[in-house]
């Protein structure tokens, strides 16, 4: 988990409960899960931080994905964080879920028009949508998206080698929509705990895989011991042979030879 990343989206929640309105209830922080990256999300899904994260489902065509669907739709109610399936609107409504618009079009049909839009949305939490260009943009604000990620906003390990819009440009197009309004504008694509704050202010949140997975605690610990060491192998005796080679994390967690 990056914190500095969750830091940065307990700033942008206080100043949305501050400024109120209706994005005050949209999640700042929104896990994507990814069938090569993050076959198995449920683990991820219990780590996310309460009040703070929404989670949107893009197992596309694997087996077993209205099963996984309801589960994690199930998990994600018992800890009251918005769960939204990507481009299946059928899907949604089984699991009882928000949907997450593709470039601002319809969801297996389901979403014509804004009315349409604001019906779903008496029913579910929050509709969010992608977008990559002004146009999906434009179209997921009149679709009354809740929440529209921008991307890539920059270069992200999903999509090694494929251009980002940058700074600037994120920038640029982000800022064609009112700011403060109906719609949230959050950034995806290669963000993290120092890159989110290159972004503008108006920036109102962020999606990710990585920097929203759990730590893996033998990693932490090890670390952990290994600056410990650094900073006191010289005061007490034989702690430089702590995590030497020879020696092992066990289950634990704990170190030993």
């Amino acid at each position: 988990m990056d914190y500095r990343l969750v830091a940065w989206a307990r700033g942008v929640k206080a100043r949305r409960r501050r400024a109120g309105g209706r994005l005050a209830r949209v999640p700042v922080l929104w896990l994507f899960t990814d069938k090569a990256r993050l076959p198995d999300p449920c683990g991820a899904v219990k780590a996310l931080p309460r009040g703070l994260c929404g989670v949107v489902f893009r197992h596309d065509g694997v087996p077993g994905r209205a099963a996984l669907a309801r589960a994690l739709a199930r998990q994600c109610r018992q800890r009251a964080i918005p769960f939204v399936v990507a481009g299946d609107a059928r899907l949604a409504a089984a699991v009882g879920a928000g949907v997450h618009l593709r470039g601002g079009r319809p969801a297996g049909g389901r979403l014509r028009t804004r009315r349409a839009a604001r019906g779903l949305r008496s029913l579910q939490a929050v509709t969010t949508s992608s977008a990559h260009s002004a146009a999906e943009l434009r179209r997921a604000w009149e679709a009354g998206a809740d929440a529209v990620f921008l991307s890539p906003a920059l270069p992200t390990r999903s999509h090694p080698g494929a251009p980002a819009l940058g700074v600037v440009r994120w920038a640029a197009l982000s800022g064609r929509l009112p700011r403060g309004g109906r719609t949230a504008i959050l950034a995806l694509g290669g963000v993290d705990g120092r890159s989110v704050r290159r972004l503008p202010y108006w920036c109102g949140g962020a999606g990710a895989i990585g920097a929203l997975l759990p730590d893996d605690g033998n990693k932490g610990c090890v670390l952990a011991v290994t600056v410990f060491r650094n900073c006191h192998k010289s005061f007490i005796p034989g702690i430089a042979a702590i995590g030497q080679p020879g020696n092992s994390v066990n289950g634990s967690g704990c170190t030993r030879p």
